[in-house]
């Protein structure tokens, strides 16, 4: 399977926040390093299997995650509640819908799982680091967060 995995994040990310959020984010570069710990955040996990397997993980600050949900739902958040996990675990399944499109159309087929929410002061996520992976950054006005893609070809 031939694929460019940053452009994939990219394009699906960037269509999600175009068209159900209305908000403008910048793409950065993709990290060279993994990013293993998270403070004040919420993260929003998505695993997938078929004729590939992996996860797609959103990682957001308290403060983006709260602009995102008061884009999306239209109504004010000052903690993480259950709307917030519910948006961020939604963001994930929209993004991975996304890159599952282009999956299919180079004829790679996969299942999505159920998404999976944490959040805390300080918490670590962990995953197959044999894995291929690609985390991109975005920007919008309420912060930064990262869409992180890990990949597992079956054999």
């Amino acid at each position: 399977m031939e694929t460019d995995l940053q452009q994939q994040i990219i394009d699906a990310t960037q269509d999600v926040f175009d068209t159900m959020l209305m908000l403008p984010i910048t793409s950065g570069v993709a990290l060279s390093d993994k990013v293993y710990q998270f403070k004040d955040s919420v993260s929003g996990m998505l695993g997938f299997s078929g004729d590939i397997q992996g996860m797609l993980t959103i990682h957001c600050p308290q403060q983006v995650a709260f602009g995102i949900t008061e884009q999306l739902l239209g109504m004010s958040v000052e903690s993480v509640d259950e709307d917030v996990k519910d948006t961020i675990g939604e963001m994930a399944n929209m993004i991975l819908g996304g890159i599952k499109e282009t999956f299919l159309s180079q004829g790679t087929d996969i299942s999505l799982a159920i998404p999976t929410v944490m959040s805390g002061r300080s918490y670590q996520v962990k995953g197959v680091d044999y894995a291929s992976w690609t985390t991109v950054p975005f920007f919008l006005d309420d912060g930064e967060f990262l869409v992180e893609l890990k990949l597992k070809t079956l054999n």
